[in-house]
């Protein structure tokens, strides 16, 4: 497959000599363990351990410092590649993103009648828009101005931007960085280890800023690569400020045991950047990563897969590595993820128990069976419950955090009911207490099934911009459609009221009041096809 625009190979324009320093940045965001850029600086050392790395975390750097900070990094160590790291890019955070919350703000001003909230959710909604637009242009300028600094002591620099954000909106970023910038689409150590060869890049998800990228270059596969346990020791030895995640103590450090999700979720991009192909790191390879993280002192462990357990065939990948940790002895330690429901044995669930699972993520989206189904989420919501009851016989006593998406299709007054009566199954297993709603309404992401359905069904023209924040592009994007959607705007606006008790449990009680509660048995239950069809949302 050729680039559909002149791409030179890099062999010819530079040598891997020229390539003695590498200077990789993580970009401002909010300050979770930077996993990726680890694994990246950690593969890199591997294959060329002749090369020098430095790594800075700009997320844990005041905002009004980070230029400084960056330019004297460069000015110190006057590298020769500079790879951005670009986390995420906050659009509709589902509640209280890094500079507001978008959610309450949309809602005050879609469906309040309350002319003081209008002005109230405007003006909020102004200042997020300002600060959205203000964190594109402050990173964007990073890059530019790392580029040009470096290029005062090597003017053959090279500059890579990858990461979640890059991967999501790669179309759309590669008009604002300076050109000829190697915009990476996914997990790049392939990438940087051919740039670094001199090799040709031509076969890897990537693509030059101020071209054109290959139709569809996101939906390629990876060509995948072997992950090894991440040296710490090295790590440490490049990143000055390395300790200041592990000695708070309370921050749960990343360890990917796999990459890959095999589902369609409509919604979800992360089959999308990381390939349907479930690529499970070897057992004693993720021991041994953790084992330097606990002997540094490290007790909580998020394991940053997609899916802890992708499939029903992962089960046994799971066992392996539960019980590998259990044979360490680690007995204070702690360890969350998102978790497959559906997919637990007996056996399992006492693994879970046993090794400190302290807290996990369903995200079921709907307790409407149907309603999962029309969202190819492949979960089955009986099993859910059978799941959940095993891990409670074993001991399982934590939280779990249960994430609704309301409206996504074909909501009605009964599957609302539905929903209500999954979830207060959910309470009588874990208790009442220790189930916590988290309530999303989709923001509706690029390369998804749910944009080509927007796109079909003429709710999105093909020009829009994904990472708009325009009122005009806001009320498309922040997925609520259909006169369903006001009454359900209604209800957060008045949960939202309510500082008594969480934003999530509220929703739920209102709903429950609004509309009652169905049978757990129709909760359950799906129509025939013939009855189910999928309806157009009209917004």
């Amino acid at each position: 497959m050729l680039f559909n625009f002149p791409l030179k190979n890099l062999a010819k324009e530079t040598n891997r000599e020229s390539f003695r320093k590498v200077l990789i940045v993580r970009l401002p965001c909010n300050p979770i363990f930077p996993i990726g850029p680890i694994y990246l600086a950690d593969h890199i050392h591997k294959c060329f351990p002749e090369i020098d790395q430095q790594f800075i975390d700009l997320a844990i750097v005041p905002l009004n410092k980070v230029s400084k900070y960056l330019k004297r990094k460069i000015d110190q160590f006057r590298p020769h590649i500079i790879v951005y790291s670009w986390r995420d890019i906050q659009i509709y955070a589902p509640v209280d993103g890094r500079s507001g919350n978008p959610l309450q703000n949309s809602f005050e001003v879609f469906y309040s009648s309350n002319i003081l909230k209008k002005i109230r959710g405007a003006w909020g909604g102004l200042k997020l828009i300002t600060s959205h637009y203000e964190e594109i242009n402050r990173n964007t300028s990073l890059v530019k101005m790392g580029l040009n600094r470096a290029q005062k002591y090597n003017k053959s620099v090279k500059v890579i931007l990858g990461g979640g954000a890059v991967s999501v909106f790669y179309e759309q970023l590669g008009k604002l960085l300076p050109k000829g910038t190697i915009i990476s689409v996914g997990e790049g150590e392939n990438l940087i280890e051919k740039v670094l060869k001199g090799d040709s890049i031509i076969e890897e998800r990537c693509y030059l800023a101020g071209q054109k990228p290959r139709n569809k270059l996101i939906h390629e596969q990876p060509s995948g690569t072997i992950k090894t346990a991440c040296n710490y020791k090295y790590i440490k030895s490049i990143w000055a400020e390395f300790d200041w995640y592990i000695e708070g103590g309370d921050y749960y450090v990343g360890v990917q045991t796999k990459r890959g999700c095999p589902h369609n979720c409509c919604f979800c991009v992360y089959g999308v950047v990381e390939g349907k192909k479930v690529r499970v790191n070897p057992v004693n390879e993720i021991i041994e990563e953790m084992k330097q993280l606990y002997e540094m002192g490290v007790r909580g462990f998020w394991f940053t897969d997609a899916q802890f357990i992708p499939t029903k065939n992962h089960i046994q990948d799971a066992k392996l590595l539960l019980q590998a940790i259990k044979d360490q002895g680690w007995t204070d330690l702690k360890w969350a993820a998102y978790i497959r429901a559906d997919n637990i044995d007996r056996e399992l669930a006492q693994l879970m128990v046993e090794t400190g699972m302290s807290y996990f993520e369903i995200g079921i989206t709907s307790g409407s069976q149907e309603l999962v189904r029309k969202m190819q989420l492949a979960y089955n919501l009986k099993t859910v419950l059978e799941n959940c009851r095993m891990l409670v016989e074993a001991g399982f006593r934590n939280h779990v955090s249960v994430n609704y998406s309301f409206n996504v299709f074909d909501e009605t007054p009964n599957t609302i009911k539905q929903t209500v009566a999954y979830h207060r199954e959910l309470e009588n297993i874990f208790g009442k207490g220790l189930v916590d709603p988290a309530i999303f309404f989709i923001g509706l992401q690029p390369h998804t099934l749910l944009e080509k359905y927007a796109l079909e069904n003429n709710i999105l023209k093909p020009s829009y911009n994904p990472m708009s924040m325009m009122p005009w592009t806001a009320r498309k994007l922040l997925w609520n459609p259909g006169p369903l959607g006001k009454k359900l705007g209604e209800v957060c606006l008045e949960a939202f009221d309510n500082k008594d008790d969480e934003f999530g449990k509220t929703v739920i009680n209102i709903l429950e009041r609004n509309y009652g509660k169905s049978s757990l048995d129709d909760s359950l239950k799906v129509r025939k096809l013939s009855e189910r069809k999928l309806t157009a949302a009209k917004v």
